[in-house]
């Protein structure tokens, strides 16, 4: 199927009672990583792009230039959606013109009515360019490209006002967290999640934060409508952890062992292996 937008997607995991994973790039190893990954499982992804690795790797139209050609390289049949992370209005413009086929806007910091303003012109326009939108209700605790916020649950009724403009997916805060989550985490608002599933007539949800989240709070979550669930800091933190490894073995010294792809290897399996847990833990695997 290739490069197509998160509609469908969602669609079919609302139905089927399971999530996709959401994993972000970083750099030329880890498309190819969650490209193979999903390939292998037979699952549908969504590669995930924030405004820190749009500025690192080139700008949403080099990502695109990227990432469609290698799915085509690769032989990559299952669907791929390439998806804005955490875009202000500004960048999902920005992305929508470059080719991305899904993004998402966050006002979460915005007054709601500023949010839903902006979400009512990104619906019209995502709904012209055949682009999926996913939008934000209550912010999302912990650091993102450095930037750190305290988290929150989202209102319910603010839930309802926005899901009813018409885009595809909801993101609310429900004690969620970006990054390691520390010891005293109180864990998920189930409670919060169910209200606002039932508000939202069932429009499919997505859990951020989806790292060191146990699974069985991730396994309820999706029970309550999460059909989308982001991963970055575990697959980073592999990769990290594969990298190490391959260097105080002193591999990186003999023969050409410094060569960047020989360097960078065993990160791209680390993370490979960690995205293909975390699929078949969201009951995606064999979906596609």
């Amino acid at each position: 199927m290739g490069y197509v937008s998160c509609t469908e997607m969602m669609e079919d995991a609302k139905r089927g009672g399971y999530a996709v994973g959401q994993f972000n790039l970083n750099n030329m190893e880890s498309i190819r990583a969650y490209l193979l990954a999903a390939q292998e499982l037979r699952s549908p992804v969504i590669l995930g792009v924030s405004s820190g690795t749009a500025k690192y790797m080139g700008g949403y139209r080099t990502i695109v230039c990227t990432v469609k050609p290698f799915i085509d390289f690769l032989g990559i049949s299952v669907p791929v959606a390439l998806h804005v992370d955490h875009g202000s209005f500004e960048e999902a413009v920005e992305a929508i013109e470059a080719g991305f086929k899904s993004v998402m806007f966050d006002g979460s910091a915005l007054p709601i009515e500023e949010n839903l303003r902006k979400t009512a012109d990104l619906v019209d326009l995502c709904r012209e360019a055949g682009v999926s939108l996913e939008c934000e209700v209550g912010a999302i605790g912990g650091e993102e490209d450095g930037v750190a916020a305290m988290g929150e649950c989202a209102d319910p009724e603010e839930c309802r006002l926005i899901a009813q403009l018409g885009m595809q997916m909801l993101a609310a805060g429900i004690g969620n967290i970006h990054g390691k989550y520390p010891a005293d985490w109180p864990g998920l608002r189930f409670d919060v999640l169910e209200e606002v599933g039932r508000v939202t007539g069932g429009m499919p949800l997505v859990l951020h934060g989806g790292s060191e989240i146990p699974d069985a709070m991730v396994r309820r979550a999706i029970g309550l409508g999460v059909c989308k669930v982001n991963v970055n800091t575990e697959c980073q933190l592999a990769f990290a952890a594969g990298v190490r490894r391959y260097i105080e073995a002193g591999r990186d010294l003999k023969g050409k062992g410094f060569a960047t792809r020989a360097l960078l290897a065993d990160g791209l399996e680390a993370s490979k292996r960690v995205a293909m847990d975390k699929m078949e833990l969201f009951g995606s695997a064999g979906k596609a």
